[in-house]
């Protein structure tokens, strides 16, 4: 009997859990207005996750040290911040950009992370595989395995760095979604937006001083990152974000010429017509019941697309649509999902609870891609408390056998 409450317990625990992590849907926006110069090109609302503008978005393609995007997402998931990476003989003079480290210096990978992304160090950038994965091997494998993650269907890493090789590519959307996940981490989301960085030099007697290549960061106002990229073969590449009025976006061009001015073109698209709006607040009551949604939601809306919004409420099994003021159930208080619909596609759901089951808040962008590195987000929120319960269920269920 107390093997089964625990199984019963399991599932519920499951579905919720399910009900957590579960991507939101978004579509694509009309985007007939604007163009590029670009091969490829995309645009993405980093709140929402929804495409604004793509062209050629999903062709596969070389993308030179854009790959330092999931190269420093890895290393701040998986890697100690304050540890010190040792440069290596593999590191040590490595073709192309270069911070110029010298073989057995010793830095923060912190420190080291700055200069992968302000001077696209390809030193620095096999340093920090040989240090966080063990080897390069290693490390490409755990970029891999976060591409899959993330559903990038269209990208593959063959190194860190970005250099041209075969099966390494991705693609616009692919790096759009990528970036937008990234910068919901606080310390990636900071590395990108610094101007100046300096660093300790143990070897001179001045310190390091880095200038960020992304000069969108000095042409456009409320620019906050990304990175810059170039090889022969990709030629011009650029994924740039910025941030106005609350609403961040992300613009990604690949083989373009003229890209600063692509970009400052693609961001206003988005911002004037796309705005980021709230559509459902957390705590807010719902007009006929005594529930709650658990977050807030917002999503960017072109002209007109309000009005062809649809939201339902889908109550879970055998909650009635009078309860609300009936004992605790081992649901932990979720009592059904509010469904968004945009012209009869599905946009978001957003779970509903009694108000006194509400739980701590977390981003949407949190539930949807929960890192795999302890280290990038502390362990206080809904999802990892869910978590531990699985481990404590299991726990229990193989101490009573």
């Amino acid at each position: 009997m107390k093997t089964s409450n625990l199984k019963v317990l399991l599932i519920l625990t499951l579905c919720v859990l399910q009900l957590c992590v579960a991507p939101q849907p978004s579509i694509r926006a009309e985007n007939s207005s604007i163009s590029t110069h670009a091969r490829a090109a995309a645009l993405i609302d980093v709140e929402s996750g929804r495409l604004l503008y793509s062209s050629r978005g999903d062709e596969p393609m070389l993308i030179a040290s854009l790959t330092k995007i999931m190269t420093a997402l890895v290393a701040i998931e998986n890697g100690n911040l304050q540890s010190k990476v040792k440069v290596g003989k593999n590191a040590f003079a490595k073709e192309g950009s270069s911070l110029y480290l010298k073989q057995g210096e010793e830095m923060p990978l912190e420190d080291m992370l700055y200069g992968l992304m302000l001077r696209s160090g390809n030193d620095a950038a096999t340093a920090i595989a040989e240090h966080v994965g063990g080897s390069e091997e290693g490390f490409v494998y755990l970029m891999n395995a976060k591409a899959e993650e993330l559903g990038l269907q269209h990208t593959h890493f063959a190194n860190p760095h970005g250099l041209d090789a075969e099966g390494h590519y991705s693609s616009a959307n692919d790096l759009a979604v990528l970036t937008a996940y990234a910068m919901h981490n606080p310390v990636f989301k900071q590395i990108v937006k610094t101007r100046v960085k300096t660093a300790d030099n143990p070897y001179e007697p001045w310190d390091y001083k880095w200038l960020n290549k992304n000069k969108m960061l000095r042409l456009y106002e409320g620019a906050d990152g990304v990175k810059t990229g170039y090889t022969k073969k990709a030629l011009r590449c650029l994924v740039s974000s910025a941030t106005r009025g609350g609403q961040q976006l992300v613009a990604v061009t690949l083989n373009d010429g003229n890209d600063w001015n692509d970009h400052a073109a693609l961001l206003d698209y988005g911002f004037n017509h796309y705005p980021l709006k709230t559509l459902i607040e957390r705590g807010e009551g719902i007009s006929g019941y005594n529930f709650v949604p658990g977050r807030t939601f917002a999503y960017p809306l072109g002209q007109g697309e309000e009005a062809r919004l649809v939201t339902k409420l889908e109550l879970s099994p055998g909650t009635p649509e009078a309860e609300g003021q009936g004992a605790r159930s081992s649901s932990f208080g979720i009592k059904g999902v509010l469904v968004l619909q945009l012209g009869g596609k599905e946009i978001g759901r957003v779970p509903v609870y009694l108000p006194d089951q509400l739980p701590p808040e977390q981003s949407p962008y949190e539930k949807r891609f929960q890192p795999a590195g302890a280290a990038a987000y502390p362990a206080d929120n809904w999802l990892q408390a869910l978590g531990s319960a699985l481990r404590a269920l299991f726990q229990i269920g193989a101490a009573g056998k």
